[in-house]
């Protein structure tokens, strides 16, 4: 359903604190001021606000200062050194004072009263977290995502969404801003990022909630924009940081294999791997040519980490065109590996 202007219902308890909204900034001054008028229209006396500057160079400091005086609920944290999204959604995660809490980023926005509804979803449910809908906005053009779940409203077991090995899952729906989770979460230090990951960050994040967590809903929620193609967004640099990836998806593989279902969920987690090395060899041509190199090196180095029953069979389950490029890659670097010892 779309969000319309109901704030949800009034706080029960002045000065505590209900729901803490992580929002990280770092050089996005031509957003800011549209995301800080979403938090405006959002605002209510049992929410917080922390807006981490993550060492921004541009205007986005200044912004941030103004709204820490005039946004109700605005509480501004400050990097000396930046350090990435992972780290700068970890600092605001530390500071959150809520009973439950979410992310936006710096350069998305939501609707008016989205996060009342957003609350008053996950407290009607009684779940650790509730993951939502979202619109991807890229230029004008306007796209509804939605969490693939197939259930909505209901309660489920998070571990129990992970499979099928060979469909896109809740765990492939990696946006950490979609969603609201209960402040034990975060006790249990499922909330936290790995510090320092540049791009990917999100994947070692969701795989851990979904096999830890033991609660979990999707809602028919729209409200929040996503914006798509941002020229400062790592998703539209070929630089080093990209290749964040691969660090990313050897902890879901590390952590994922050391679960005691684990056999069963590795397959789904390889095939991903994969499916993520093929589009970045796919898009080769973004990159610098050094790091295109140290893509396909990195690439076959991680394929040969992998166990490789389970690398075979992924493999096998995959489209001919992928399947062939990755195993090609795999010969290729395998052999010049070989050449070079």
């Amino acid at each position: 359903m779309d969000v319309g202007t109901n704030d949800g219902p009034p706080p029960s308890v002045t000065g505590v604190v209900k729901l803490s909204v992580v929002v990280p900034f770092y050089n996005v001054q031509t957003y800011v001021p549209e995301t800080l008028r979403s938090l405006s229209a959002n605002k209510r006396e049992d929410f917080e606000f922390l807006l981490v500057d993550d060492c921004s160079t541009d205007g986005t400091a200044e912004l941030l200062r103004r709204a820490e005086r005039d946004l109700p609920g605005a509480v501004l944290l400050r990097h000396e050194k930046n350090g990435g999204l992972a780290t700068a959604r970890n600092t605001g995660l530390e500071a959150a004072r809520g009973e439950y809490l979410t992310y936006l980023d710096g350069d998305d926005w939501v609707a008016p009263g989205y996060f009342g509804q957003l609350l008053a979803a996950i407290e009607e449910l009684g779940c650790d977290f509730v993951r939502t809908d979202h619109v991807q906005f890229t230029g004008r053009v306007r796209t509804v995502h939605r969490v693939p779940v197939g259930p909505r409203g209901e309660v489920l077991k998070p571990r129990e969404t992970i499979l099928p090995a060979d469909r896109t899952t809740s765990v492939d729906y990696a946006y950490a801003w979609a969603g609201v989770y209960h402040r034990r979460l975060a006790d249990r230090g499922l909330l936290h990022f790995t510090d320092g990951l540049r791009t990917a960050e999100d994947r070692p994040w969701i795989w851990r909630l979904h096999r830890e967590a033991e609660s979990f809903a999707a809602v028919g929620l729209l409200g929040l924009f996503y914006r798509r193609g941002v020229a400062s967004s790592l998703t539209q640099i070929g630089d080093v940081r990209q290749l964040d990836f691969i660090r990313a998806f050897d902890q879901v593989i590390e952590e994922t294999a050391a679960d005691p279902e684990g056999e069963r969920f590795l397959l789904k987690a390889v095939r991903t791997y994969l499916a993520i090395i093929s589009h970045h060899l796919a898009a080769k041509d973004r990159f610098e040519p050094a790091v295109a190199r140290k893509l396909r090196t990195m690439s076959a180095a991680a394929m040969r980490r992998l166990p490789q029953d389970v690398l075979k069979e992924a493999l096998n389950s995959m489209d001919l065109d992928r399947s062939t490029q990755l195993r090609r890659l795999r010969r290729r670097q395998g052999a010049t590996g070989k050449a070079a010892a």
